[in-house]
């Protein structure tokens, strides 16, 4: 009949084998994983599935005469592969921190104590020293007990050192984690030394896999999105490529002719058009926020020359005395060209577009009206792209948001709200 203290048993370690499984699967079919941490993360999480299993077999057999040699076999295989979780996190750690095991002093320690525990643990084989399994497959620990764990303790100990002496080598995601392993796994160890319960070393081994499932799970996380944010600037960049090629030749041609009407505003508008393409060009080279007011001049030079082609159908205006924050490129000067493309018609009204900034408790807000024709939300015929990509841009790069409604009076307002930067 089996008790409930065995039932409870049975159950955790059953639960912590389905985990881990579940977790060894993932290290195994994960495609984006590099070549090195997907071998150090089979090997881990394999040892842990071998421990667990020993565990459970240990479970089994325990108190049963029957299995006394097994009994005494599967207890020195538990320590054992237990005792993997020592040195393993040792390597990862110099692995992010970029050292090689070869010339690290925490490795050559940390080793060295795992080589004189393997040394004792081989010893109960031959002695009775540190634990005795009886003929009953009974296990009981001498008063020596303390000194076969003591090796693990103190490696335990020097990884928690050297991860703290390394923080600031770490990505913060990493730290806990690590963390999170380290400090829990040291204290248990400590009491397993002098208390006999089980269920401490369950409980590290549980929060060990938690952890390394975390790291696995954070990178997957930030290589997605490190991905999106690198599709969203090559998106940016072939929108850019791809300039309207009427806008060029336009420009060209009002170039051409003024240079015989008005040879100052031709060379204005030439100014003004390289401007354009210089900024066009730095911006999709631009991996990071830019501060506004140069997304501002890239706008101002853009209309410029808008402004020269169709003359008495544009007018801008710029309330922009707020300028102290920062914007992905590329997120005011399509704003302003997408409305210029779907609003100004050469045979109907003037195109009047508003520019303006200000600072709220939201945060840096940009405003761009325009009286031109009311937005027409996106549907799968007629995608907003551009706006689309804007939007990406913004939350990923500085959490900002982009929202875009019906102006009063007739027309589209889009307002872009970008957060203050916490100190």
């Amino acid at each position: 009949m089996i008790s409930v203290l065995e039932l409870i048993a049975y159950c955790s370690i059953s639960a912590m084998l389905a985990l881990l499984v579940m977790v060894l699967g993932i290290a195994v079919s994960m495609p984006t994983i590099d070549r090195w941490s997907k071998r150090y993360f089979i090997v881990f999480f394999s040892l842990l599935v071998l421990c667990v299993c020993v565990c459970l077999l240990d479970t089994i057999f325990y108190h049963n005469p029957d299995f006394a040699a097994e009994g005494k076999a599967i207890v020195f295989f538990e320590g054992l592969l237990l005792s993997a979780l020592v040195p393993m996190p040792t390597i990862l750690l110099l692995h992010y921190c970029g050292e090689t095991c070869r010339d690290s002093k925490l490795f050559r320690s940390v080793t060295a104590l795992w080589l004189v525990y393997f040394i004792l643990q081989n010893i109960t084989n031959f002695t009775d020293w540190f634990y005795v399994v009886t003929p009953e497959n009974d296990f009981f620990r001498t008063p020596f007990f303390p000194l076969l764990m003591l090796p693990l303790a103190i490696g335990m100990f020097l990884n928690t050192a050297g991860l703290i002496r390394r923080r600031k080598k770490l990505a913060m995601r990493h730290f806990v984690a690590f963390l999170i392993y380290s400090l829990p796994l040291t204290v248990f160890l400590g009491i397993h030394m002098f208390f006999d319960i089980t269920l401490i070393l369950f409980l590290g081994v549980g929060i060990c896999a938690l952890s390394m499932c975390s790291i696995i799970i954070s990178n997957q996380i930030i290589h997605h999105y490190l991905q999106q944010r690198e599709i969203a600037h090559q998106r940016a960049s072939v929108m850019m490529l791809q300039m309207r090629p009427h806008f060029i030749y336009n420009t060209m041609m009002s170039i051409y002719y003024l240079c015989k009407q008005d040879a100052d505003k031709a060379q204005q508008v030439t100014l003004d058009f390289t401007t354009y393409l210089r900024k066009n060009f730095t911006a999709i080279a631009s991996e990071k926020t830019v501060p506004f007011k140069d997304e501002l001049e890239h706008t101002r030079a853009y209309l410029a020359v808008e402004q020269a082609q169709h003359e008495d159908m544009l007018y801008v205006d710029y309330d922009t005395q707020h300028v102290g924050f920062s914007v992905p490129p590329l997120t005011l000067q399509p704003l302003v060209e997408n409305a210029v493309k779907h609003s100004l018609d050469p045979n109907g009204d003037p195109l009047h577009i508003y520019v303006k900034t200000r600072l709220t408790e939201a945060g840096s807000e940009i405003i761009v009206e325009n009286n031109g024709l009311d937005y027409q939300p996106a549907n799968d015929s007629l995608p907003h792209t551009a706006l689309s990509n804007i939007e990406q841009r913004l939350s990923m790069m500085c959490r900002g948001t982009l929202t875009i409604a019906p102006r009063e009076g007739g027309g589209t307002i889009v307002r872009v709200t970008i957060p203050q930067a916490k100190l």
